[in-house]
């Protein structure tokens, strides 16, 4: 089975790469902040919304780091 990213250029892909790379690095800062922000909240308030909103995220950051390697191993079988 072809990989989705086979029909890229090699600048498409690294383009998509580093901006990948860039979500990825947003992304694992608001989850950070939305954990913290659910300890706080918990300990304030009890359990709450924003004890378990950072849960809907994360797998959403393990999906994009998952997309990444592949777009890193479509660069690497090319070169």
């Amino acid at each position: 089975m072809a990989s989705p990213f086979s029909t890229y250029s090699k600048e498409e892909l690294l383009k998509k790469f580093k901006n990948q790379k860039i979500f990825i690095s947003i992304q694992s800062i608001v989850v950070l902040l939305m954990i913290i922000f659910g300890v706080f909240s918990t300990l304030e308030k009890g359990v709450s919304f924003h004890t378990f909103l950072p849960l809907f995220f994360i797998p959403m950051l393990f999906v994009m780091i998952y997309e990444m390697k592949k777009i890193k191993k479509e660069l690497l079988s090319r070169t």
